[in-house]
């Protein structure tokens, strides 16, 4: 979810964010399957799970050179559908504004892509319990003047519509003048000609930026109340417990810590999420 799902360093993260939506590539409406003997899980297409994503969510998803889809929840849930017995897992850019609604309307098994969870969104869609969590940034140009979130009075603030960044600015950041962006390369490209003076996204994916094009944070602001979930259809009970099955296997047999070494070298590991004899505090709720 998906804040960044500002992955700071000191993530404590809690449970992942962030959130998405109108979709590209996937023609009409399909109704969802319903469950039966050889369709368990009510899938579109018996033993393929179709997942809606981004492609510029890095680390969490994103599409490498070759245009395969990678990132730490691509591959999680890849490992998480493998448990579930489904091996062929189809990934299809989305635009974040349209996810949501894309995947509650039949149109795709599963969305993946650092989703929030927050109580707006579980009326349009179910989810998985929790699996990641974190910070959010403010971004901007080394010669801005934005030392803070303070310095965003009177400026022009990047956001992607439909995400958790873009209802914390509505709510905590009103003196500035927010512009929405169907995703974050576009609003990089508007923040590095001039467009706009900062840009709000999840911490892991400002770290990547701010390397490609000399950006810097110019704050970093904890949320963990809306940790990450894969979303899917109401109803879909059967897949939901399998998932949450795998999700909770994934965890105790160390292959989530693994998988989070891996794309957030350096950050703190959130407790919650590691092996039961690794934990030393009571984890937090990851739903």
């Amino acid at each position: 979810m998906t804040k960044r799902l500002n992955f700071r360093p000191g993530v404590i993260v809690a449970a992942a964010v962030a959130t998405l939506l109108a979709l590209s590539g996937c023609g009409g409406s399909t109704p969802a399957s319903t469950s039966t003997a050889g369709n368990p899980y009510g899938l579109i297409q018996p033993g393929t799970i179709r997942v809606a994503s981004l492609g510029d969510a890095k680390p969490y998803t994103f599409a490498d050179a070759q245009g395969n889809f990678t990132g730490f929840d691509v591959e999680l849930f890849k490992d998480v559908a493998h448990r579930a017995g489904v091996d062929n897992v189809v990934f299809t850019g989305q635009d974040f504004s349209g996810l949501l609604a894309a995947v509650a309307n039949g149109q795709f098994d599963v969305g993946v892509a650092a989703i929030g969870i927050t109580d707006k969104r579980k009326e349009t869609v179910d989810f998985s319990d929790g699996y990641l969590a974190g910070y959010l940034t403010i971004i901007t140009t080394k010669t801005s003047g934005i030392k803070d979130a303070n310095g965003l009075a009177g400026k022009r603030l990047g956001v992607v519509q439909g995400t958790l960044q873009e209802a914390y600015a509505v709510k905590n950041f009103t003196s500035a003048s927010l512009v929405r962006f169907p995703d974050n390369n576009t609003a990089i490209a508007a923040l590095n000609n001039g467009s706009v003076d900062a840009h709000f996204l999840d911490y892991e994916a400002a770290k990547s930026y701010e390397k490609q094009h000399g950006l810097v944070s110019a704050a970093d602001i904890p949320s963990f109340d809306a940790p990450a979930g894969f979303a899917m259809a109401k109803g879909k009970t059967a897949l939901k417990e399998a998932l949450n099955k795998g999700l909770a296997e994934a965890m105790e047999d160390g292959t989530w810590k693994k998988l989070y070494k891996k794309w957030f070298p350096g950050s703190p590991m959130p407790e919650q999420y590691l092996p039961k004899a690794e934990q030393t505090t009571t984890p937090a709720p990851s739903k």
